[in-house]
């Protein structure tokens, strides 16, 4: 991939919006002022690798010139070529980061999350885990200062979750989080197992980029509402009054339900999010199948019924199956400590596959 005039490119953007926020009035208009300064902020950390990276190669053109020059004594020659060498590392290393700033951003990436987890197989099992797998996510949240806020949450009799709604809210949770989705297996033994048999159930977990009304364009009149009794563990009614809300999207039949808080209107508007969220996901995958392989560039397919990791609790493994990394931490994962390390490599591998399918296309 030639970099050059790409990099140019985004110098003379950068150079344009730095004039551009300098000027007096342009603070008048605040939204074209935003955009502007969040293009700035994502540009500066390019150009200034393309800098360092453009001081380089001048340096390395500098140093062949002077190996090349019959009247440069030996000691100059020595020096020149052990800076070629440390040179000849370091342009390597910079360009590749640089490879990975030019890939096309998936603007949802710096957006707020819905994370949502249900039981799967397994009965409370399941449920138990899934309640475990909540707190990991949450645990996670707050160790990177984004905040959480429960929308929905549907508790089993002895405590397990049989689903669960979590907004979490802070500067690119989509980005970390995206490829969360899918089934998550657990095996164990469970506490009520009398002969010692480990039992493998699942759970599923979607993750889904906060959205606005701005990104749809819904018809109040394709909204539907239903209005009921919240309930508890069991079934059992928690209120006397219908406080829980359900939202359908007629066209598609996609629904949210909120009946965590005790107003209706609450309610409404925690389910309206989720709805939209679930709405700008199923676009952003419409869209991703109309560009054909836009997906198969990415590590798995984002989908909810795809298997994609494993606790083991007898051997304290998690494995994800998508990049064959299995690692002997279980407990620290689980806690939401060590959830980078698994996070950390998923992410590289879409990078470098993102980058293959781009040179694939050079080519």
């Amino acid at each position: 991939m030639d970099l050059v005039p790409k990099l140019k490119q985004l110098e003379d953007r950068f150079k344009e919006l730095e004039g551009l926020l300098g000027q007096g009035d342009a603070t008048e208009d605040m939204a074209r002022y935003t955009k502007m300064n969040k293009e700035y902020a994502e540009l500066t950390p390019i150009v200034e690798s393309w800098h360092r990276y453009s001081g380089m190669l001048n340096e390395q053109a500098d140093l062949k010139e002077m190996l090349d020059d019959a009247d440069s004594d030996a000691e100059m020659k020595e020096m020149a070529t052990e800076e070629l060498k440390g040179l000849s590392k370091e342009i390597p290393e910079i360009e590749a980061a640089l490879q990975i700033m030019l890939l096309p951003k998936d603007e949802a990436d710096d957006r707020n999350v819905i994370v949502e987890v249900r039981a799967g197989t397994g009965g409370d099992e399941a449920a138990l885990f899934a309640g475990e797998v909540l707190r990991m996510y949450v645990r996670y949240a707050e160790t990177n200062g984004w905040r959480t806020e429960m929308i929905d949450h549907t508790q089993t009799a002895i405590g397990g979750t049989k689903s669960a709604t979590v907004q979490i809210t802070g500067a690119g949770a989509f980005g970390r989080l995206k490829f969360e989705s899918g089934v998550h297996r657990v095996q164990r033994v469970p506490d009520t197992e009398t002969q010692g048999r480990v039992h493998t159930s699942a759970i599923t977990v979607a993750v889904l980029p906060e959205a606005e009304e701005v990104d749809l364009n819904i018809e109040p009149k394709d909204i539907r509402v239903d209005v009921y009794r919240a309930s508890g563990p069991g079934g059992q009614s928690v209120n006397t009054t219908d406080s829980a809300v359900r939202v359908t999207h007629e066209p598609t039949g996609i629904m949210a339900q909120c009946q965590d808080e005790k107003s209706q209107h609450k309610n409404r508007a925690q389910a309206m999010k989720v709805l939209l969220a679930r709405l700008y996901e199923a676009e952003r995958d419409r869209l991703a199948k109309e560009r054909s392989d836009a997906r198969s560039a990415q590590v798995g397919s984002g989908d909810r019924s795809e298997r994609i990791r494993t606790y083991n609790f007898p051997q304290s493994r998690v494995t994800d199956h998508r990049i064959n990394l299995t690692l002997h931490s279980l407990d620290a994962i689980l806690a939401g400590d060590k959830l980078d390390e698994v996070i950390d490599p998923l992410l590289t591998e879409d990078q470098t596959r993102r980058l293959a399918a781009l040179g694939e296309e050079a080519a």
